[in-house]
C-alpha cells in the first residue's frame, strides 16, 4: 500500500491559481501511473490528470489547457498546478497511484492508493 498525502488546496477566485502537491511513501518511479482525481458531493471520483512511469500524460477535456501535471521523482512528489479556475471546479481532489496501470491483467483489488484529499474551493 502507498500512502499519499495531499497539499495546497485551499479557496481561490475564478481566475485565479492554485498548486496542488501529492506526496508519496515510496519510489514513484516504480509506480505505473500517478493521477489526480476529483470528487463532487454524491458523485464517483473523476480522473483529472494522469502521469505514467514513462512520461505520458492525459487530461481530462474539462481542463485541457489549464491544468498541469508534473512530477518529482527524487522526491517522490507529483504535482498539480491549476490555473483558469472556474467555480465548477470545487472539488475534493485527490491524489492516486496505480500500481497496475496499462497492464492486460485486472491486478489486485487493491491496486489503486488514495490520499485523504484535498478541498479546492472557487468563488468569488
Amino acid at each position: 500500500q502507498v500512502q499519499l498525502v495531499e497539499s495546497g488546496g485551499g479557496l481561490v477566485r475564478p481566475g485565479g491559481s492554485l498548486t496542488l502537491s501529492c506526496a508519496a511513501s515510496e519510489s514513484i518511479f516504480s509506480i505505473a501511473a500517478m493521477a489526480w482525481y476529483r470528487q463532487f458531493p454524491g458523485k464517483e471520483r473523476e480522473l483529472v490528470a494522469l502521469i505514467t512511469m514513462d512520461d505520458n500524460i492525459k487530461y481530462a477535456d474539462f481542463v485541457k489547457g489549464r491544468f498541469t501535471i508534473s512530477r518529482d521523482t527524487s522526491k517522490n512528489m507529483v504535482f498539480l498546478q491549476m490555473n483558469s479556475l472556474k467555480p465548477e471546479d470545487t472539488a475534493v481532489y485527490y491524489c492516486n497511484a496505480d500500481l497496475w496501470y496499462g497492464s492486460s491483467f485486472p491486478g489486485p483489488a487493491n491496486r489503486h492508493s488514495w490520499g485523504q484529499g484535498t478541498q479546492v474551493t472557487v468563488s468569488s
